[in-house]
């Protein structure tokens, strides 16, 4: 921006300047003519207007910029972790599956035992009597193993997880996954207009440059012409300083606009992530201004559509509104009870579940189903699916504020091309009558019969005729760019390296 305004300046000032010299009387009549030059050609076409085979193109700068921009690379990073987070809500369809070992060492103690060791024996009551069995111990002993070795696996089936939590926690992943990926698209196309306008404004200074330059050899004839004039004793030493005057003005504004030109090449090698451009070879354009036409686009109708459904930044929240509301649904899971199936298997020296224990490996197993619900979730369930509940209407407020930034957006950008092909019409008919003014101009006052203030006034709206010509050019490029940015063509969805082919100038 602050190039552009600076260019902004330098066409403000520089053809202004042209008209310090002021008027002088007209040549005395029966006064000998003087010595002229030649009427001053045209603009011609240098080096700087022209297209150099192999060089740059808009195009070509637009996607390197989006292959190279360091706002990309941060959102395609923001993609990447938006993936991984796809992958392990995946995971979680998979059966919980645990599998532990362990040694157990216990320190040495005295086994319990009932008697001196046996079996425990159950002792009848007399007959005719009500009393129940007597338990007796008979030599019985409890032996202690002090090495405890378990190997034990466990599979859980979360069976109402299935339903009300992993999917909608997986489709609430690919969901956000989406809006990054939409994020990418924002930004590339971001990137590939910066990138674009940046190649069409340095060309405009290029421009700028020719037409510095051309204004400076107009103004370089007038004051050989005044001279001419001042020697025949027509004009006075006064026009003479005042032209001399404009003279070194021009100097100045050749400089400014070529050091704007260098500044804004300093912008496309930034969009290029060219380096400091230091030990690079001068970039040369590979596309030219002349001949360019305007665009005629559609309906403003058809290019609201098409941008309410192309833009990715409309894509992007759509998808966060649709991730949080599967958000919202694995919440609201709390309030039911979870169910789920297990299995257990050990194998274990020694087996607990054996009686007595015995120091040898034995397996077991159990199985079943269990139903756990807490109602303290229910209070927290509420608080947090009103979180998330606020948070989609804020986003669906943005959607809304978003389209109708959409809708501003593709107006301007659909103004900006009519007005651009009006400009395109208009500065060219412009050019053409300021041109014939100026050589007539010349001629009248090469003849004697025009003051230098006049042939002062035609160098300047020349001057001013081939910026105005120059910007609608660049201009009527540009305007297509941003309605394309409006209306979403410009967010492709991939870029490579390869597709790339920029190449500098190879003088």
């Amino acid at each position: 921006m602050r190039a552009l305004s600076r260019l902004a300046f330098v066409t403000a000032t520089f053809v202004p300047s042209i008209a310090l010299a002021q008027a002088a009387p007209a040549a005395p009549a029966g006064t000998t003519a003087p010595t002229v030059s030649a009427v001053a050609p045209p603009l011609v076409e240098k080096d700087l207007l022209r297209a150099t085979p192999g060089g740059l193109t808009a195009e070509q700068v637009g996607k390197r910029a989006a292959e190279t921009s360091y706002g990309v690379k941060a959102s395609e990073e923001s993609l990447r972790a938006a993936a991984g987070r796809v992958d392990a809500a995946w995971a979680n369809f998979l059966p919980r599956l645990t599998a532990k070992a362990s040694y157990t060492r216990l320190s040495s103690f005295t086994a319990p035992s009932l008697g001196s060791g046996g079996s425990l024996v159950a002792t009848p009551s007399p007959a005719g009597t009500v009393n129940p069995p007597v338990l007796v111990a008979a030599n019985f002993s409890f032996p202690i193993i002090l090495n405890n070795y378990l190997l034990e696996a466990q599979i859980v089936v979360p069976i109402s997880d299935y339903f009300l939590r992993i999917n909608e926690g997986y489709t609430a992943s690919t969901q956000a996954q989406e809006a990054a990926r939409q994020d990418v698209a924002t930004a590339r196309a971001k990137a590939l207009t910066e990138g674009k306008s940046a190649f069409y404004n340095w060309l405009r200074a290029r421009g700028a440059v020719v037409v510095a330059e051309q204004a400076r050899e107009d103004v370089k004839t007038h004051l050989v012409d005044v001279k001419h004039q001042f020697d025949a004793g027509n004009v006075s030493k006064a026009d003479v300083l005042r032209v001399e005057s404009s003279v070194a003005a021009s100097d100045v504004q050749v400089e400014r606009t070529k050091n704007l030109a260098e500044l804004l090449e300093r912008q496309v090698r930034i969009a290029l992530h060219d380096g400091d451009g230091s030990d690079s070879k001068p970039l040369s354009p590979g596309e030219a201004l002349e001949g360019t036409t305007a665009y005629i686009p559609g309906t403003l109708t058809t290019s609201r559509e098409e941008a309410w459904s192309k833009r990715p930044e409309l894509k992007s929240l759509s998808a966060n509104v649709t991730a949080l509301r599967k958000q919202s649904n694995v919440i609201r899971a709390s309030n039911y009870p979870q169910v789920a199936a297990f299995g257990t298997a050990t194998y274990a020296n020694p087996n607990q579940r054996r009686v007595p224990q015995a120091n040898e490996w034995f397996p077991t197993w159990a199985a079943g189903v269990q139903a756990t619900w807490s109602p303290n979730d229910l209070v927290a369930t509420k608080g947090n699916a009103a979180d998330v509940d606020g948070k989609i209407a804020a986003i669906e407020a943005q959607m809304q504020q978003a389209k109708e930034g959409i809708d501003l957006e593709v107006t301007q950008a659909h103004q900006g091309v009519r007005e651009s092909a009006v400009a395109l019409d208009a500065t060219k008919r412009q050019l053409t009558t300021a041109e014939e003014a100026y050589r007539v101009a010349r001629e009248l006052f090469n003849a004697g019969r025009a003051t230098p203030t006049l042939l002062t006034d035609a160098e300047t709206e020349l001057t001013k005729a081939r910026l105005d010509a120059l910007n609608a050019q660049v201009d009527a490029r540009i305007a297509k760019v941003r309605l394309d940015h409006a209306m979403g063509r410009d967010a492709v969805e991939d870029y490579g390296a390869s597709s790339i082919g920029w190449q500098r100038s190879q003088q």
